[in-house]
């Protein structure tokens, strides 16, 4: 059953489906969100295929270089207009993200610190197997950003699940702050300081039908309400705290359905906040969000290390987990096949370990 695949498996599924109707026209809208380095690269080659035999291709991506890399022409839009259409050669990245949010975006990635050495062990995992997980063990300090990189299917989402109780547990330890954890589900997690950004907003983290306050507060109902009934005021004075700390300018009352993948994007960053956690699971925290919002979430993920929170960074894209990542963990079949970290933390090792080839001939 297609609801049974994964994101990026649905994600291939409708682009097989849009060629499998022979269409002149093919309209994606980003479709290497959710895909792999490899999958990325067969899909740019079906892309040029495409225009090869004649047919055209809109394209909507932010990921500006594959723009650069793939299209003839860009038009470049910021809030519901044309900016400008210009041939691809003569455009830049730093010229898009100009054109997108209207100034100058500078660095990147916001400059990260340190964990401190003496730092606390936030997260204790050992020997954790679940669905898709066998014998993963690893230690997160608090302050310490750890990247988790791996193919589509190594296993990545699914250790993510587990700790959070969303996946059964078959067997392994979880201890949080030096207290035991067994989960078994996500009101547990919670309540032991875990907090979770799902991989798909949409289809596991948000309520489409309700506004971003119900959104907001729906994990710390208990701290919004007294006797069983809502304290209105309270709610909308907590959740409009966390909106403001994660620069969600969204007003309250607006269904999450009506808003950009990036405030909805912050609207889960905000639920997180509002629990106090003392872990972040963030799976694919910056997926299918513009230039602007993303670097926003990233001084948010590296303001809330600085603060003590300690982030387990899961992602597809190599750029981000190098950029964010204090140490990075590979895996592959559902099991960590490296460590990396200072130096050795490149795209190629990353690659490297991912497929499995031996490190000295690469």
């Amino acid at each position: 059953l297609a609801g049974r695949l994964s994101i990026a498996r649905k994600q291939e599924l409708e682009i097989l489906r849009a060629l499998a109707r022979d269409a002149r026209l093919v309209v994606m809208d980003e479709p290497s969100s959710a895909l792999s380095a490899e999958e990325t690269s067969k899909l740019h080659s079906i892309i040029r295929s495409l225009a090869d035999q004649g047919r055209s291709v809109l394209l909507v991506s932010h990921v500006l270089r594959e723009v650069l890399d793939l299209a003839d022409t860009v038009t470049v839009m910021r809030d519901g207009a044309v900016v400008r259409t210009a041939p691809a050669a003569e455009e830049t990245e730093a010229s898009l993200v100009e054109g997108m949010i209207g100034r100058s975006l500078g660095a990147q990635f916001p400059p990260k610190s340190p964990p401190a050495r003496d730092a606390q062990v936030a997260l204790s995992v050992r020997a954790l197997s679940a669905a898709g997980v066998a014998d993963v063990s690893f230690e997160l300090r608090a302050g310490e950003i750890l990247g988790l990189a791996g193919l589509v299917g190594s296993g990545r989402s699914e250790v993510a699940r587990a700790l959070f109780g969303a996946d059964r547990v078959a067997a392994g330890d979880v201890i949080v702050c030096g207290v035991d954890h067994r989960p078994r589900a996500p009101r547990d997690a919670i309540r032991h300081g875990l907090a979770m950004i799902p991989e798909s907003r949409q289809q596991q983290g948000l309520v489409l039908t309700r506004s971003v306050g119900e959104n907001v507060s729906l994990a710390s109902l208990g701290a919004v309400s007294s006797a069983g009934a809502l304290r209105t005021g309270q709610e909308r004075r907590l959740v409009g705290g966390v909106l403001k700390r994660v620069a969600c300018s969204a007003r309250q009352r607006t269904r999450v359905a009506a808003l950009s993948g990036g405030n909805q994007q912050k609207v889960l960053f905000a639920r997180s906040t509002l629990c106090a956690p003392r872990v972040l699971l963030a799976d694919e925290p910056s997926r299918g969000v513009d230039v602007g919002a993303k670097r926003e979430i990233y001084d948010l993920i590296v303001s809330l290390a600085d603060e003590g929170l300690a982030v387990l960074l899961i992602s597809s894209e190599m750029e981000e987990l190098l950029g964010l990542a204090h140490r990075v963990l590979v895996m592959r079949e559902g099991r960590i096949v490296g460590e990396l970290e200072g130096d050795e933390m490149t795209e190629a090792s990353i690659t490297t370990a991912a497929f499995g080839l031996d490190r000295t001939a690469a």
